[in-house]
């Protein structure tokens, strides 16, 4: 029999997939943990009997085993309550200097796989689940926010996910219950920098002038930094998420990303302000104005 809440997790081999596999187990509920190489929570699969977890090898580029895994975990629980949508890897390098094979796959995986499980997983809820219902729980990133040095082919995919899932929320018949939120990490002690990709450096960024110099410099040989966040923590608090009546949609977390999104706004707010004069004559008063859905 099914216990507690079924939960579709990819990327569950490390990091805040592995975390929350591990945390969805202890507190009592079922998970279908999806990943590349299975092998790699073997551990998991002999603590945790088939009847609380499910463990399916999924690569989000490829869109048949997405929806291979997400038939194999309804079958196989009969329901799936949230998708802790996790997939994803860093790409670093000069925007300049990243060969296009390299940026295409990054877009591959952290949105287009993303994007796909996305709509699979509105799909489960919508039509497998009795009663219908479910939680998407999209993990982006601060860098879903900001534009960072040295890591533009990971920021625009997290800015495009951040964008497609406004607007698929926007579109979601309130009658289906399903819930949506974007989780924006900042900093965490999670094996991603060292599985970032490093693209060979462009030559005319090689000069401590560049941003994407100096970052080479600190972060050679370093795995995370001592005043990173605990993902243990931060994975109890997405967790907590998935619980509230009226979840926002999105979510950032961690001080440093706080920090980043405090000075975006405020920054932005000042532009709006300066420039505000600038709109005044484009659309007169009392003329039809564009009301957004997303308000």
């Amino acid at each position: 029999m099914v216990t507690g809440r079924v939960w579709f997790i990819t990327g569950a081999s490390s990091g805040f997939g592995r975390l929350m596999t591990e945390l969805v187990l202890k507190n009592g509920d079922s998970a279908a943990a999806t990943l590349r190489k299975p092998e790699a929570i073997a551990d998991l699969s002999s603590q945790y009997g088939p009847d609380r977890l499910l463990v399916a090898k999924l690569d989000v580029t490829n869109n048949e085993e997405i929806k291979a895994a997400f038939n194999k975990a309804a079958a196989h629980f009969g329901r799936i309550d949230v998708v802790f949508n996790n997939a994803g890897y860093a790409l670093f390098g000069e925007a300049e200097g990243i060969p296009d094979d390299l940026a295409r796959e990054a877009m591959e995986v952290d949105f287009w796989g993303a994007a796909n499980v996305s709509r699979e997983a509105v799909r489960v809820f919508r039509e497998v689940n009795k009663p219908a219902g479910g939680f998407l729980l999209q993990v982006s990133s601060a860098s879903g926010l900001i534009g960072l040095p040295g890591l533009s082919y990971y920021c625009a995919p997290k800015h495009a996910l951040e964008g497609f899932t406004k607007g698929l929320a926007a579109e979601l018949n309130p009658e289906w219950n399903i819930k949506v939120c974007i989780v924006e990490p900042g900093g965490f002690r999670t094996p991603a920098l060292s599985k970032m990709v490093h693209a060979p450096p462009h030559p005319a960024y090689m000069t401590p002038a560049s941003a994407t110099w100096r970052e080479r410099e600190r972060s050679k040989g370093v795995q995370y930094t001592p005043n990173m966040a605990d993902p243990a923590t931060a994975v109890e608090m997405m967790y907590k998420i998935t619980s509230l009546p009226d979840p926002p949609i999105q979510l950032p977390l961690g001080k440093d990303c706080l920090t980043m999104v405090r000075g975006t706004l405020a920054k932005l707010q000042r532009t709006v302000d300066a420039y505000a004069s600038w709109s005044d004559e484009l659309q007169p008063e009392g003329e039809y104005q564009w009301e957004s859905m997303a308000s």
